[in-house]
């Protein structure tokens, strides 16, 4: 291995996504390795939690679980912050953009469809809004979570509201987080980043 390699499935709105963006934020020429559903149940019992994504990095092991995989490139990239504080303040939101994914993926595995739409309203009801205002109220002057400078904790906000926006959660208005301004506008500001364009504009 003569440079990094990142796998996962080739999903926009995901864990793996806010890897490679932050890959490429950093600037580092890495292997994007997408891997298709049915490779996966052999893949799986090779990875270090059954579970990706996956970070390889010449002469370490496999390193798994998203947020430590962000931390690790935002401390070698000037992606996360120095201040130990503040770092963790950023992790602690990471966390919880992890709990918000943990919340909807169970509606996500229902074949009942009435059973689906009974749940997704309970989540934009309740649980959504909640969630959204604990964000708010961690955001400054912005535009991004720890004010003027973009860091991984911002891609992962960034992808949890495209992930919303987008229309493709059903029966969850594409609107849910439409009445919080701050995260808005850093979801737009990590949207209107150049590096983040030039990653969109890829052939």
């Amino acid at each position: 291995m003569t440079k990094p390699k990142l796998v996962y499935f080739d999903a926009p709105v995901s864990r793996g996504e806010e890897c490679r963006l932050a890959l490429h934020l950093a600037g580092v020429d890495f292997e994007d390795v997408r891997i298709k559903r049915d490779a996966w149940p052999a893949l799986k019992p090779t990875t270090p939690f059954g579970a990706v994504p996956v970070l390889e990095m010449p002469g370490r092991a496999p390193l798994a679980q998203t947020n430590a995989i962000l931390v690790l490139i935002g401390r070698q990239h000037a992606l996360h912050p120095k201040d130990d504080f503040e770092a963790a303040r950023h992790e602690a939101m990471m966390c919880h953009v992890e709990d918000l994914r943990a919340a909807v993926t169970p509606s996500m595995r229902m074949t009942d469809e009435a059973a689906k739409k009974a749940a997704r309203e309970q989540l934009a009801s309740a649980y959504l809004p909640t969630w959204a205002d604990g964000v708010e109220r961690q955001i400054g002057e912005g535009p991004f979570f720890g004010g003027a400078a973009l860091n991984v904790v911002d891609l992962k906000l960034h992808l949890a509201v495209r992930w919303f926006a987008s229309g493709n959660v059903d029966h969850i208005p594409s609107t849910i987080f439409a009445g919080f301004p701050k995260l808005t506008r850093l979801h737009d500001a990590v949207r209107d980043d150049a590096r983040v364009k030039s990653w969109y504009a890829r052939a």
